[in-house]
């Protein structure tokens, strides 16, 4: 099967759409960690055990992983605004609803439903990009990826600032006023007849429900295999059926007529390596946002706005270095390139393992600093898949790519917290959990070399 690009000749003006990419890719991934550094508060207003945080923060990320394939075929069938506008309006709705939660129960319920509607926005603005000419379609993920990036790295700060001169529910509130903007130039910027070269082709159910309960059933039995003991029946009730939600996803997509993953697609190298290679960058970052924040706060003794401004430095040196990774790519290739990056923020996993009690500033600043230039020069990453395909599979493969994002970020926040729970006490299994992260983003190095061109 040819993997060649068919380009479609597109209205001149790409800037709107970029700004819509950006916007939409920052507020639904700002979501992933804006809550970590809001999480004891939460935990001290509405008496949140440790567990349930974690699936306050794990929610989101498991509807938004496991519904985000079905999001980008549906971006394919009924097109690319709809699905985007559709998506945006339950987000929005659920972050409402979130804000004015006043259970715990009430709360992680919201956060599922604002993982819906992000699964079905982000296949859709990657899908909206693929159609163009290389050196727009390079732009717009490298804006893309650059805004998810920095949303990662901004969420502690606006989360810490919120939290504590505000109230916590303004943490999710504050999406709501951003959703009705990034849905208003939606309908401006996003042409309405763009998408939907795949109508009268569905949704693959069964394939939706067996990734839906691989993710929910592992997540489960992660986060609660420290709790109850990793013989016990709940747990190994939970591996069972994440075992057979994996089956009966593999063997639904083997026997649809078409399935959501398109296994054709990891044909080109450059498409399965550039997956592989953001599931293992995502494995380690995002574990070391999740409890980087409550280790800050609860052994380096940071208050929650000192703790959300420690990434101030990350964010930044992002959105600074990622207009200079396409000149880095063009002189050393993408595959060397995004190696580098990733052995940077290898090397800062390294650095933040060594904090210790009575440590500041001066200790954690070259350990984010590393962190925010090797996540920035990872930008070719997100290009390098797109032009592997088709435009007609745009949807579908941005949904992979999405959702490599967002497995990597659920099961690492999970798995690291396995570590640090075995760990003898926080601060060791903190210490050990970020040079576990550490191996994963080095091995993401090695994945690039080979396969990126």
């Amino acid at each position: 099967m040819s993997l060649a690009v068919t380009r479609v000749r597109r209205p001149a003006g790409v800037w709107p759409l970029f700004v819509v990419t950006g916007l939409a890719g920052f507020m639904t991934t700002l979501d992933n960690t804006v809550v970590t550094v809001a999480l004891p508060s939460i935990q001290r207003d509405l008496g949140a055990r440790l567990t349930a945080l974690e699936w306050v923060a794990t929610g989101y990320i498991l509807t938004f992983a496991g519904l985000m394939l079905a999001g980008g075929r549906l971006a394919d069938v009924h097109g690319h605004r709809r699905v985007l506008l559709a998506g945006l309006g339950t987000f929005t709705v659920a972050s409402l609803g979130a804000g004015l939660a006043g259970s715990i129960q009430v709360l992680i319920a919201a956060r599922l439903v604002q993982g819906a509607g992000a699964a079905l926005v982000l296949p859709a603005t990657l899908a909206m990009l693929a159609g163009r000419e290389e050196r727009q379609r390079s732009m717009g993920v490298a804006v893309w990826m650059a805004s998810g990036a920095a949303a990662l790295a901004l969420g502690p700060v606006v989360g810490g600032l919120l939290s504590q001169h505000v109230h916590w529910s303004w943490v999710f509130l504050v999406n709501v006023p951003m959703g009705a903007v990034v849905m208003g130039l939606a309908t401006v910027a996003v042409p309405a007849g763009v998408g939907g070269s795949e109508a009268g082709r569905g949704v693959d159910r069964a394939g939706t429900a067996g990734s839906v309960v691989f993710l929910a059933a592992g997540t489960f039995a992660l986060i609660h295999g420290g709790e109850y003991g990793w013989g016990s029946p709940v747990v190994v009730g939970g591996l069972v059926a994440c075992a057979g939600g994996g089956v009966v996803f593999a063997v639904a997509e083997r026997r649809a007529r078409e399935p959501m993953v398109d296994l054709g697609l990891f044909a080109a190298r450059s498409f399965a390596g550039g997956v592989v290679a953001q599931v293992l960058w995502g494995l380690g970052v995002n574990g070391v946002f999740f409890y980087t924040a409550i280790f800050l706060q609860g052994v380096l003794g940071f208050t929650p706005t000192a703790s959300g401004m420690a990434f101030v430095p990350l964010a930044l040196l992002v959105v600074l270095v990622t207009p200079l990774a396409p000149a880095v790519e063009r002189r050393l290739g993408a595959g060397r390139t995004v190696a580098a990056g990733l052995v940077l923020v290898a090397l800062g996993m390294a650095l933040a393992a060594t904090l210790q009690t009575g440590d500041g500033w001066g200790r954690l600043l070259p350990a984010v600093c590393a962190i925010g230039v090797g996540s920035a020069l990872t930008m070719p990453l997100g290009s390098a898949v797109l032009g592997a395909v088709p435009e007609s599979r745009a949807g579908v493969a941005g949904g992979i790519f999405s959702v490599s994002r967002e497995i990597s970020g659920l099961f690492g926040i999970a798995a690291v917290g396995v570590v640090v729970q075995a760990g003898g006490g926080f601060a060791a299994g903190y210490a050990a959990g970020l040079l576990v992260a550490a191996g994963l983003v080095l091995v993401g190095a090695l994945v690039s070399l080979v396969a990126l061109p």
